[in-house]
């Protein structure tokens, strides 16, 4: 047991060892690209600081991290950003003419790095930190896309001491020049097309080191001293020594143009903006390729307090890592140990001699920054074409256009509103009706005799009715307003206009005026407005918009609606004296032969029963079967657990039962009264006679009973057919 846990603690020092590598790359790379420019000076401070940062978020991260495998340090995209606010404080300074940028850089740096501290840990104590999917995919596409692109010309500036511009583009195809950026090119094709092809996660290192020992051959075959190749600017400039120093010290923060604070809040938002979504970016990679979830809210609150303390030694931001978490545990790595030897090693380099630099090619850095930067490129201004809508992806490369020229929160926040205006667009087109359907094919649950639904064949499609969905706002309102019209026009015999609001979310305030032109519609076209199943929240804003009013018919539920609707059409076109109709009549008319009629109202027993009266009950054995002369029963089916839900409901002149006493199964529901009414049995006892002394009144009884059958199947499919639309 002993010796498996040395060679597991064994492998993943030997994992941090690799990783390592990558990780050292990585921050000279990012040093090189912030202490760029006026700053190139200081780059040893630069280089120092990073791997301070490293030191400190690496440490832990891998101590307290959900994910024990987890490597943090300084980020590409959170580099880049960082990089646009050092270079702005800068600027201010030049152009108030002081020339100490060290300490200025320094507070600007730990400042932005202890506020997204700070914004990490918020986010994790109130769980709020998956709130950046709700920020629109364009908007995140375009930021990080620009940020790739930040990185390669960061990269270029790295490699050819230049920041390429349009006026000094044509400077790049000097030879010496152009052959500075075609080998740090090399080195990014190189790690693109074997990343591609293989998935190894030693490549990345492999090629960095192999890159860097060329370099070194080539030198030493061509005769090339070290030193000429640092004066032509093949490699860095040896670097002398540096002390970090604390940037809140109060000489330091007295002497900070605080005044400028303010035109630096849109870097300082950038900067935390990208934190947070690299970070849940990257935690979502790492769960995906090691099949782990991470405590997302822990993990944010842990490399939050982890920023924090990296801002108060004087240090910069750190991430959790994709590339080097995943690096340590394809290497074999399962324990904390392998994160915290990246830390222990990046203390080592922080505390060598930064000499070492001169022997550093400036291209393998620089190439490694431009396959990073044109990874981001390709990832989200290219490839995500393929996954996006043509106007979103539109949207995508106008926000990275608009960050690139106006800045960032310029950007973003434009980006917003264009984001926003492609969702309502996008979401507009989505239908609001789910289904439509009118009193032909879609009735309610009460069985009704022939004769009125003789009336509602031949009056049905006086009720119209649309089943809606999804959330009802502006533009997906309007569109509903105009197939109203659309309807009525159709119509134009339309009573009653239904809309059953099941599936709504919710409704906005210019839906409600939608609803209110449909309002002035209907009363034109003589149709009267019915509301179905609205949620308090629903009935609350149609009533605030004073829409509800007596013409507006508001039900519970669809069938009720359905139900109330039908029975006003039947009772617009019943004729004198149906009311009063006898059993003997109505049979005649069922079974087409009086005799008939006679013959089968001997055998039928009168019953009078009062509302709520149970008739049969679920699981009793089917003994008879009911004429329903006058009144309505409710089929009820037993849920369990002293629940009960009705099914359906039978009207004046239908039957129930039929069924059970044909085939002699037990009753699959109880049957009940809803009002008081009068009905006639026919026992099992006696339908056995009509069978053995009546074959053709059974006849005609089965024929009866049949095209009872045929009718409420081809109601069943003609409603299945209106739900599948």
């Amino acid at each position: 047991m002993g010796s498996e846990k040395l060679h597991a603690r064994l492998t993943d020092v030997f994992a941090g060892a690799i990783c390592s590598v990558l990780s050292i790359a990585y921050c000279l790379s990012y040093a090189a690209l912030i202490f760029t420019g006026p700053l190139q000076h200081l780059l040893s401070y630069g280089i120092a600081v990073t791997f301070l940062s490293a030191v400190v978020g690496g440490s832990i991260v891998a101590l307290r991290s959900s994910l024990p495998f987890a490597v943090a340090g300084p980020d590409s995209s959170i580099s880049v950003v960082l990089a646009a606010l050092v270079a702005s404080v800068i600027q201010r300074i030049a152009a108030s003419g002081s020339t100490d940028l060290l300490e200025p850089t320094l507070i600007a740096m730990s400042l932005a790095t202890a506020l997204t501290g700070l914004l990490l840990c918020v986010l994790g104590f109130t769980h709020a930190g998956r709130a950046i999917r709700f920020v629109p995919y364009p908007v995140i596409g375009g930021f990080l896309g620009t940020t790739g692109w930040l990185l390669v010309t960061g990269a270029i500036q790295v490699v050819t001491d230049q920041r390429p511009t349009l006026t000094n583009i044509g400077t790049f195809l000097d030879g010496e020049i152009g052959g500075k950026l075609a080998a740090g090119a090399a080195v990014a094709i190189t790690l693109h097309l074997l990343l591609r092809r293989l998935k190894n996660p030693l490549i990345l290192p492999g090629v960095l080191l192999t890159a860097f020992a060329v370099t070194h051959f080539v030198l030493l075959f061509a005769g090339t001293p070290l030193a000429e190749a640092q004066t032509s600017g093949w490699m860095f400039h040896p670097q002398p020594a540096a002390t970090l120093v604390l940037p809140w010290k109060l000489g330091a923060l007295h002497s900070f143009s605080w005044a400028s604070l303010p035109s630096l809040t849109g870097d300082l938002l950038a900067v935390m903006f990208v934190t947070v979504t690299n970070f849940l970016l990257n935690t979502t990679g790492i769960e995906i390729a090691a099949r782990t979830e991470a405590d997302v809210e822990r993990d944010l609150k842990v490399l939050g307090l982890a920023n924090v303390l990296t801002a108060a030694v004087g240090g910069y931001l750190s991430c959790t890592s994709l590339s080097r978490s995943l690096l340590v545990r394809a290497a074999g790595a399962t324990s904390r140990l392998a994160g915290l030897t990246v830390a222990a090693i990046s203390a080592a380099v922080l505390i060598a001699d930064p000499s070492f630099l001169g022997y550093v090619p400036k291209y393998v850095l620089g190439g490694l920054l431009l396959y990073l930067g044109s990874d981001l490129v390709y990832q989200w201004l290219v490839h995500s074409s393929r996954r996006l809508l043509p106007i979103e992806y539109l949207s995508l490369l106008t926000i990275a256009v608009l960050i690139i020229y106006s800045g960032f929160i310029a950007g973003v926040l434009i980006g917003m509103v264009i984001g926003c205006a492609t969702f309502a667009l996008s979401a507009s087109r989505v239908s609001a009706i789910k289904f439509n359907f009118d009193g032909l094919e879609y009735r309610s649950s009460l069985d009704r005799g022939p004769y009125e639904l003789s009336l509602l064949a031949g009056h049905g499609q006086e009720i119209q009715g649309m089943a809606l969905q999804s959330y009802l706002f502006f533009g997906s309102a309007n569109r509903l307003y105009q197939r109203v019209k659309t309807l009525l026009a159709k119509e134009p015999e339309c009573r009653f206009l239904i809309f059953d609001f099941r599936l709504v979310t919710g409704i906005d305030s210019s839906a409600t005026h939608s609803f209110a032109q449909i309002k002035q519609a209907a009363a034109a076209s003589g149709a009267q407005i019915v509301l179905v199943n609205l949620t308090p929240e629903l009935e609350r804003a149609f009533r605030t918009a004073r829409f509800i009013s007596d013409d507006v018919i508001v039900a519970s539920d669809l069938d009720r609606a359905l139900e109330s609707c039908e029975q006003a059409i039947i009772e617009t076109y019943r004729a004198e004296g149906d009311e009063t109709q006898s059993l003997r009549a109505w049979l005649a008319d069922a079974l087409g032969n009086a005799h008939y009629a006679d013959q089968l109202a001997g055998y039928c027993r009168r019953l009078d029963v009062v509302a709520g009266e149970v008739i049969a009950r679920q699981g009793d054995a089917a003994a008879s079967m009911h004429f329903i002369l006058e009144g309505r029963i409710g089929v009820v089916i037993d849920l369990g657990q002293g629940r009960t839900m009705r099914v359906r409901s039978l009207g004046r002149h239908t039957t129930m039962g039929e069924m059970g006493l044909i085939s002699g199964q037990p009753r699959s529901a109880t049957i009940q009264a809803e009002v008081d009414s009068v009905l006639y049995e026919l026992s099992a006892q006696s339908y056995k006679r009509i069978t053995l002394e009546q074959p053709a009144l059974s006849q005609a009884l089965l024929g009866y009973v049949v095209s009872v059958m045929a009718e409420r199947l081809s109601f069943a499919n003609r409603a299945v057919g209106v739900l599948q639309r």
